[in-house]
C-alpha cells in the first residue's frame, strides 16, 4: 500500500486539460518556474491507441459479473479508458463455486508442473513488457520507469517461486516423540480458495505478484482488483493462462469496494488484502469472524536516518527515488526525513535542487522522472497536509502546488521544512509526493523519533559505515530497512520476508512466508512397533517408569 517499441505519448494524453478538470484553480507556473515538463517523443501512442474496444473486450470478458457496468479512467487526462463489468456479491458466489471446483482438478497437478508455469509467466512478460507498461501507466498515471519496477518485481517473483517454490512445499520429515518409534512428516496442504482484494497503486505487482505462490502452494484465486486498475490485472490473468494455468483457477471480479470487497471476504478461505489500515481492520474482522486466516500489507509514514557521516550527494539522490517514486503513491516510500544536524543544510540544499529539476510528464514513453496522482481523492489529501503546514509554520522547500498544465492530478514533488504536531502531515500518511525534513543531534535520538509511528512497514539509514548503518537498522522497528537504499533493495530481495509492524499490517509477502501462509500445515505421525502405551505386559506404573528413563536418556543425547 502498492521494450522495441517503448516511446511515448499522443497529442490527446500531452493535452494540458483533456478530458478533465483541475481540482485546484492555482495557475501554471510561468516559464523557468516550477518542475520542468518531460517532451513527449513524436509519434506516441494514446490512449485510444492502447486500449481499443476489442482490447477492452478481450480483458473483461473473463470477469465474473451479471449486467452491471461501470468504467475506469486515465489520471492523465481523466478521460475513459474503457467500460467494465459489475459484479454483484452473487456474483462473487458464483466465482468462488467455479474456483472451488477448479482447486481441487489444480491441486493434484504435480507441484513442479505448476511451479513451471511461473517460469513460463515470466518469460511472457519480459517479452510483451510493453503491452503492459502501457497499461500501467493509462491505469496509475506513474512515470514508466516507475512502471517498470513492477515488471521486474512480478518477473523476479515468478522466477523465485518458479525456482524455490518446490522445495518450500517439499515435505519435511521431523524427529517423532521417540526417535525410530515415532515417524513424522509435515505436508503443506493448500488453502482453498484464496479472496484477494488488490489495490490501485501497484496493478501489476500487486495482483498477480501477491497471487503466484497462492498458485504454486495448489490454490485458486478470486481476486477483486481496484476497479480503475482492473485491465492491468486482467492482462496479467491473461498471460498466465497462455502460460498454463487453467482458466477457472483465477477468477476476477469487479466493483466497489464496499460492496464486493466484504462478500470476497466471506466466502475465502483465506484473505489477502493490501490498502488502507482503516479498511484492512474491517477485513480483519471479518476474516476472524470465520476463523479465517488474513495477510494485510496496510499504510506507513516511513522515515530515511541521514547519519552524519553519510554520502550527502547519495543519500540526496536517494530521497529523491525513496520520497517521489511513482508520485509517493507507495506504500514503502519515504514521508520522514531525518538528518544529522551537521549535514542538514548541505543535504537540504542538494535534495531541493535535484527535486526542482525533476520533469513531470504524461507519455507512454522513458523520460518523465515523475507521473500523476491517481484520483482526486489523493490530490485533495496531498494539497490538505500542504497548505495545513504551510499555514502553521512550516517552509515550503520545493514544489508545493499542482500542475493542472500538464494534468488534472498532477502536483510538482514537494519538500517541507519546519513541519511540527499537530500537523496533519507530521503524523498522517499523505501517500503522495510530499517529504518532511527534520533534524536530529545523535543517533539515539534519530531512532526515537523514527520509531514514534504507530506505523512500521520500511524504514531507510544512510552511512558510509556499512556496519553502522545495520546496527542502526535493527534498531527501528520497521518490517523492512534499507541501508544506502530507500526501499528497491529489501523490496526486491524476495528471498526475505516483506511486510509491517504495527499499523501497517500483518503476515509477510515473498520468501518462505509468503508462500507457506497460503498453505496449511499438516503432521502425519506413523507409529511403529509399539504404541504409546504400556505394552508386552507393562503395568502402567513400569511404563510410566520406562518413559522417565527414556526421556532423561533423550535430554543427555541432546535430542530436540
Amino acid at each position: 500500500m502498492t521494450d522495441s517499441q517503448d516511446t511515448g505519448t499522443s497529442p490527446s494524453l500531452g493535452s494540458a486539460r483533456a478530458g478533465g478538470t483541475p481540482l485546484s484553480t492555482a495557475e501554471a507556473p510561468t516559464a523557468g518556474e516550477g518542475n520542468p515538463v518531460a517532451p513527449a517523443p513524436a509519434g506516441v501512442r494514446t490512449a485510444a491507441d492502447v486500449v481499443t474496444p476489442e482490447v477492452a473486450a478481450r480483458l473483461t470478458r473473463a470477469v465474473v459479473a451479471g449486467g452491471g457496468r461501470t468504467a475506469n479512467h486515465t489520471p492523465f487526462t481523466g478521460e475513459k479508458l474503457a467500460d467494465l463489468p459489475e459484479s454483484t456479491p452473487e456474483d462473487v458466489a458464483t466465482a468462488f463455486a467455479r474456483a472451488r471446483a477448479a482447486q481441487e482438478r489444480w491441486a493434484k497437478v504435480p507441484l513442479k508442473q505448476r511451479a513451471a508455469v511461473l517460469l513460463r509467466f515470466h518469460d511472457l512478460v519480459l517479452r510483451r513488457q510493453a503491452e503492459v507498461l502501457d497499461l500501467i501507466q493509462l491505469e496509475t498515471g506513474k512515470a514508466r520507469l516507475h512502471a517498470h519496477e513492477e515488471v521486474q518485481a512480478v518477473a523476479v517473483a515468478a522466477r523465485h517461486y518458479g525456482r524455490k517454490g518446490p522445495a518450500y512445499l517439499r515435505p519435511k520429515g521431523h524427529t517423532g516423540v521417540v526417535p525410530t518409534l515415532t515417524k513424522v512428516t509435515e505436508l503443506r496442504q493448500p488453502r482453498g480458495v484464496v479472496g484477494q482484494i488488490a489495490p490501485w497503486n501497484y496493478p501489476f505487482e500487486l495482483s498477480v505478484g501477491d497471487a503466484l505462490p497462492a498458485f504454486v502452494a495448489g490454490n485458486a484465486v478470486v481476486m477483486k482488483p481496484d476497479t480503475e486498475t482492473a485491465l492491468t490485472a486482467l492482462w496479467a490473468r491473461e498471460q498466465l493462462i497462455e502460460a498454463g494455468l487453467p482458466e477457472d483457477v483465477w477468477q476476477v471480479v469487479i466493483g466497489e469496494g464496499p460492496v464486493v470487497g466484504p462478500a470476497v471476504v466471506e466466502h475465502a478461505d483465506y484473505v489477502s488484502f493490501t490498502g488502507s489500515t482503516r479498511t484492512g481492520r474491517e477485513v480483519a474482522q471479518g476474516a476472524a469472524a470465520r476463523l479465517v486466516g488474513v495477510s494485510l500489507e496496510l499504510g506507513g509514514k516511513n522515515a530515511m536516518l541521514v547519519l552524519k557521516d553519510a554520502d550527502v550527494d547519495k543519500a540526496a539522490a536517494g530521497a529523491v527515488r525513496g520520497c517521489f517514486s511513482s508520485a509517493g503513491q507507495l506504500c514503502i516510500s519515504i514521508e520522514r526525513l531525518y538528518v544529522h544536524e551537521s549535514i542538514a543544510d548541505d543535504f537540504l540544499q542538494r535534495f531541493a535542487a535535484r527535486t526542482k529539476a525533476m520533469r513531470l510528464g504524461n507519455s507512454l514513453a522513458y523520460g518523465a522522472d515523475m507521473g500523476s496522482l491517481v484520483g482526486e481523492r489523493q490530490l485533495e489529501t496531498v494539497t490538505r497536509h500542504v497548505e495545513e503546514a504551510v499555514a502553521k509554520g512550516a517552509v515550503l522547500v520545493a514544489g508545493g502546488r499542482p500542475r493542472p498544465d500538464i494534468g488534472p492530478l498532477f502536483y510538482e514533488p514537494t519538500i517541507l521544512d519546519g513541519v511540527q504536531a499537530p500537523m496533519a502531515v507530521c503524523g498522517e500518511e499523505t501517500f503522495g509526493p510530499v517529504v518532511s525534513v527534520y533534524r536530529f543531534s545523535d543517533e539515539d535520538e534519530a531512532v526515537a523519533l523514527a520509531n514514534a509511528t504507530p506505523y512500521g512497514l520500511n524504514s531507510s539509514v544512510w552511512s558510509k559505515d556499512g556496519r553502522r548503518g545495520r546496527a542502526v537498522a535493527a534498531r527501528l522497528r520497521t518490517g523492512t530497512v534499507n541501508v544506502n537504499e530507500s526501499y528497491a533493495a529489501g523490496y526486491g530481495s524476495v528471498q526475505s520476508p516483506m511486510g509491517g509492524m504495527g499499523d501497517s499490517g500483518l503476515g509477510r509477502r515473498h520468501g518462505s512466508e509468503g508462500i507457506l501462509k497460503y498453505t496449511e500445515a499438516q503432521t502425519v505421525a506413523h507409529q511403529r512397533l509399539m504404541p504409546l502405551a504400556p505394552s508386552f505386559g507393562m503395568t502402567d506404573e513400569k511404563y510410566a517408569r520406562f518413559m522417565t528413563r527414556s526421556l532423561r536418556a533423550m535430554k543427555a543425547l541432546r535430542l530436540r
